[in-house]
């Protein structure tokens, strides 16, 4: 077969993904928080991009609110507040209260600011931890160069349980001192408060905490000392057959056990909480439901008005300046297009949401019926990855509570019947059935797929195991509880 070059003419379609289209994806896929940094950045870098006040009033250039009203109207806020007439009052506080200053002749006697003004504490940046504790602590001691080096070296290597990281070997060689001395430093750092800071694991700390107590338990020490595994698998029958005492002797000491903290260094964790910010509301009205965006928070955008004035002076611009104004202001229309965009499509898949799992909004989490993403992109005409990533990390605040959209989304369990199950029902009837069981004789997975049938929700026995898995719930031999027997007194 001869080789040849010739020219031919082909007619294809495929989809180009042109920078704004790749832009209007990755907003699509932003929560909220990460939009509005997304959109403050772009507002940086892009000239033609405004953020509208939100006390701003018609009128002005066509294609952007006027400037000039928004500065008058501002300028008139902020008087009226300093001046004291405004309703926050900014003029009725007095800042040097508030000031950063801390004089040697403070005195409690001086006069006090007001019982709801703010503290000064309220502007610390960082909140004190396990280590700044732990530190403080040692302040107080009298210690020399080597003791004070090595015992920061240790609390610094404590991780959020206050359990230590590194083993005796590791300190003598970072620190370059001797196992004796590591060792002592390590024993005072576990001398400080709480009880159990510094072990190496979770048999060492309770030890330490028992070591503590004023009426020490013989007993609890060895089942924690030399019976650990019995005591994790809660294998009480064995455990006092082991230590040769009657199983109320070991009840009692249990007992004892369980008043410890496993994990000493959480109480002073200072882990910022981050709280869920919904990005719709689904607010019930009558018999009917409302969907409302949260656009608060979210930058509201324009072009700028000066520059589009400068567009129109073609004789004030050279040829480049002119050149970049447009670039931009074309980005700029298609950044607003784009988060215009974005917010119709999250309420249309809402919509659809509200739709298909009605009985969700109304009765709750037992109503969940089976629905993937396929149903959703075939309701509103889009497709499924679009579908993936409007759903992901936005939260929708019903009257059952926040979930994240991607919870509406669920695999289908069939029934005997024929008739569909949400698995998200099976569970929240599963987590609904341990809440209510005895906890002396807690619920087997066997027993809980019997009563599951019960219900007409037929979900084998494995089923249900790897569903408690998920729900992070322990299996029946952690649950039980062991209910100790105390002899009353006359």
């Amino acid at each position: 077969m001869a080789l040849e070059l010739k020219q031919s003419l082909k007619l294809t379609q495929k989809l180009v993904m042109t920078p704004q289209l790749r832009q209007a994806i990755k907003l699509l896929q932003l929560g909220r928080l990460e939009l509005s940094d997304t959109l403050r950045a772009e507002m940086e870098q892009n000239p033609m991009l405004e953020e509208v006040a939100p006390l701003q009033e018609e009128g002005g250039h066509p294609e952007a609110l006027s400037a000039t009203e928004e500065q008058l109207d501002t300028e008139t806020l902020v008087t009226g507040q300093v001046n004291g007439d405004g309703p926050a009052g900014i003029g009725e506080v007095n800042w040097d209260d508030y000031a950063n200053n801390f004089d040697a002749d403070f005195s409690f006697a001086q006069e006090i600011p007001p019982a709801d003004a703010p503290s000064q504490f309220d502007f610390i940046s960082a909140t004190p931890g396990l280590m700044a504790h732990l530190q403080w602590q040692l302040t107080h001691l009298q210690l020399d160069d080597l003791d004070r080096r090595l015992t920061e070296f240790i609390i610094g290597n404590l991780d959020g349980h206050g359990f230590l990281e590194l083993s005796i070997a590791e300190i003598c060689t970072e620190c370059a001192c001797s196992e004796e001395e590591a060792e002592g430093a390590l024993r005072l750092v576990q001398s400080l408060d709480p009880a159990g800071v510094g072990a190496r694991d979770l048999q060492e700390s309770l030890l330490l905490q028992l070591d503590r107590l004023e009426e020490e338990d013989t007993l609890a020490v060895r089942i924690v000392e030399e019976h650990m595994g019995l005591l994790e698998s809660r294998n009480y029958v064995q455990l006092a057959r082991e230590l040769g005492v009657n199983q109320q002797r070991v009840l009692e000491a249990i007992a004892c056990i369980q008043q410890l903290n496993p994990y000493p260094g959480n109480e002073y964790s200072n882990e910022q909480i981050n709280y869920v910010i919904p990005d719709v509301y689904v607010i019930k009205v009558d018999n009917d439901f409302v969907i409302q965006l949260n656009d608060d928070d979210l930058p509201n955008l324009r072009l700028s008005e000066e520059y589009l004035v400068l567009l129109k002076e073609k004789q004030i611009l050279n040829t480049q300046s002119r050149t970049f104004l447009l670039e931009n202001k074309r980005n700029a229309e298609w950044i607003i297009k784009s988060v215009e965009q974005r917010q119709r499509t999250i309420y249309k898949v809402v919509e659809s949401l509200l739709k298909f799992q009605r009985d969700f909004f109304e009765q709750g989490p037992l109503a969940m019926k089976p629905l993937v993403l396929r149903d959703v992109a075939e309701d509103i005409g889009m497709h499924e990855s679009t579908i993936s990533r409007v759903t992901s990390n936005k939260y929708v605040h019903t009257p059952q509570g926040i979930y994240e959209l991607k919870f509406f989304f669920n695999a289908a369990i069939t029934n005997t019947d024929g008739n569909a199950v949400g698995a998200e029902a099976i569970k929240t009837r599963i987590r609904q059935l341990v809440l209510g069981e005895d906890p002396v004789k807690p619920l087997s997975d066997n027993r809980l797929s019997e009563l599951l049938a019960k219900e007409d929700m037929q979900v084998a026995r494995r089923t249900v195991a790897k569903y408690r898995e998920q729900m992070k719930i322990l299996p029946v031999k952690h649950r039980r509880q062991v209910v100790v027997a105390r002899e009353k007194t006359p």
